[in-house]
């Protein structure tokens, strides 16, 4: 019963921004913890962010400085602020939900939106 649809994504040149925004359906959104992954060409699916529902991150090496997810729990809302983007970031990007546990590892839940694809390109 966990719909998940991202917006956002788009083309961009090298050092742009985006912000990719996930609406969630159903009522686990602010129980639980919320995640962007994303799948580049040839690549399998990777986390890219994650945060609990008490807000506290946790970023993938690469992205760590330049992107930040954050929710609002009140629009039902998952979003992800992509700043000083890289050719290497281009992939379709998914948002999650799942838990969290007290080491900071992620657990997805298996439900998955259409993503949003995001290009980085001059």
């Amino acid at each position: 019963q966990v719909q998940l649809v991202e917006s956002g994504g788009g083309l961009v040149q090298p050092g742009g921004s985006l912000r990719l925004s996930c609406s969630v359906s159903g009522s686990i959104f602010s129980n639980n913890a919320m995640a962007w992954y994303r799948r580049a060409p040839g690549k399998p699916r990777e986390l890219v962010a994650s945060i609990t529902c008490i807000g506290s991150t946790n970023y993938e090496a690469s992205v760590k400085g330049r992107f930040t997810i954050s929710r609002d729990n009140a629009k039902n809302t998952v979003y992800l602020q992509m700043n000083s983007l890289k050719p290497e970031d281009t992939a379709v990007y998914y948002c999650n939900t799942g838990l969290s546990d007290y080491r900071g590892s992620y657990y997805p839940y298996d439900y998955w939106g259409q993503g949003t694809s995001v290009t980085v390109s001059s």
